[in-house]
């Protein structure tokens, strides 16, 4: 099947824009016609990754500066081409570490100063650096219908699932292609007849906590993969933190691009609405035991008490979490065996400092750091062996990324292990 295309398609793929306009439609042509997308569809919303260093990315740099990297990671093009500014609203999401963590980690400065250099290249060609996982929470807000190109599964999810916009998970080459056209190919979840639920999931159990509505979502993953579940039961009225950790949860363990919560969430205001000419199944019951199931496998990779490093903000902190961080650390301080970090987005920071919190935090011997994270920068504090997080994210993921043990549960649990240097968390 080969796309139809519009005669601004058609002029675009022609090179009546440019060379590298030209070669931006030549890969969602053949990305399109993989996929059996039978047109392309108009995007004003493009969240991506160009500035994010790396061995190949730095050795394209060397050989031809961003322009040769942006076409060979971006646009899967050989050929030498000048990187105009973007055509539509593009946004860089997270990527190394920046300044703020310059000599905590043996993440090299190098790495940092090539980021640099790129961020400005970017920025001059109409991309906004928000460097986050959650762009939603500092200023890329889409709205419901709205049709998007964004990658980072955490930020998918709640794009689809919250928000009612529409993208599926993209990768560097797609969004990179997007970002100039303004077009990405019509399949997947851009489809109204493909964002209907498939399963059903019902909690017997509260859901009433950011721990809760972690394992929650982390059950419902595994549960239904790739697919797109519904979720009902004991579910409290849940925040943007409890939406976007159960969201990133559902996509680590599963790989779930959208998920529907009648009465929550805004494309289904009931059961049958979610599940649209779809029967409504027989629900697959998340109860005691599977709740200790799931606090067992978060848990499974940690031996040792002894915890080295604590990570919060996964996805990147909310305001909110933040400043309930700084109320628990408030009079207190971290062991001299442990640190503690919270990620968050650059521009919620600088509110955090505002507002008092970053003082208190680093005054309790912790640090509020932007941009990344352990996992995406693939580097945590010298010496680690054991950390613990309220992510059930981050606990999935480090382990197997930086080979540490790792401890799950709530932020006073993970607060309390910062100013012991032990864990003591457990079940309730």
């Amino acid at each position: 099947m080969t796309m139809r295309l519009t005669d601004d398609e058609t002029r675009m793929r022609d090179g009546v824009e440019g060379d590298a306009v030209a070669a931006a439609m030549d890969l969602l042509i053949r990305y399109g016609d993989a996929l059996g997308a039978e047109r392309l569809v108009d995007t004003r919303n493009v969240a991506g990754t160009m500035t994010q260093p790396s061995p190949a990315k730095a050795k394209l740099f060397e050989e031809g500066g961003w322009a040769r990297a942006y076409a060979v990671i971006n646009l899967d093009c050989d050929r030498e081409i000048e990187v105009p500014r973007m055509k539509v609203p593009t946004c860089q999401l997270q990527h190394g570490f920046a300044d703020d963590a310059n000599g905590l980690t043996l993440y090299p400065e190098s790495s940092i100063r090539l980021q640099d250099d790129a961020e400005s290249f970017f920025s001059e060609r109409g991309v906004n650096i928000l460097a986050t996982c959650t762009p939603y929470q500092v200023g890329n807000l889409p709205v419901r219908g709205e049709h998007c190109a964004w990658m980072e599964s955490s930020a998918v999810v709640y794009c689809n699932s919250v928000l009612g916009a529409r993208t599926n998970c993209e990768g560097a080459a797609s969004t990179g292609a997007a970002a100039l056209t303004g077009k990405i190919p019509l399949w997947g979840n851009h489809l109204a007849e493909n964002r209907h639920a498939t399963h059903l999931i019902r909690a017997d159990v509260d859901v009433d906590s950011f721990q809760e509505w972690g394992m929650f979502g982390y059950f419902v993953g595994e549960q239904v993969l790739e697919a797109c579940p519904a979720v009902t039961g004991l579910l409290a009225q849940p925040d943007l933190a409890d939406l976007k950790h159960f969201g990133a949860a559902t996509a680590t363990s599963g790989g779930v691009e959208l998920f529907h919560m009648p009465g929550v969430t805004p494309e289904a205001p009931t059961v049958e609405a979610a599940f649209g000419t779809r029967r409504v199944p027989e629900p697959v019951v998340y109860g005691r035991r599977e709740r200790e199931a799931v606090y067992e496998a978060l848990n499974g990779q940690g031996s040792s008490r002894d915890v080295d490093f604590v990570l919060l903000g996964c996805p990147h902190a909310s305001l909110d979490q933040v400043a309930e961080l700084a109320a628990r650390l408030e009079g207190r301080r971290l062991s001299s065996s442990t640190e503690l970090w919270v990620m968050m987005p650059r521009a919620l920071a600088s509110m955090a400092l505002r507002n008092g919190y970053t003082r208190t935090i680093t005054a309790a011997g912790g640090r509020v750091l932007t941009d990344s994270c352990p996992a995406m920068s693939k580097a945590a504090p010298p010496g680690t062996r054991v950390f613990a997080t309220d992510s059930a994210k981050q606990a999935h993921y480090l382990p197997a990324i930086l080979g540490i043990e790792a401890w799950f549960g709530t932020l006073a649990e993970c607060v309390d292990a910062a100013v012991t240097g032990r864990w003591s968390g457990g079940l309730a």
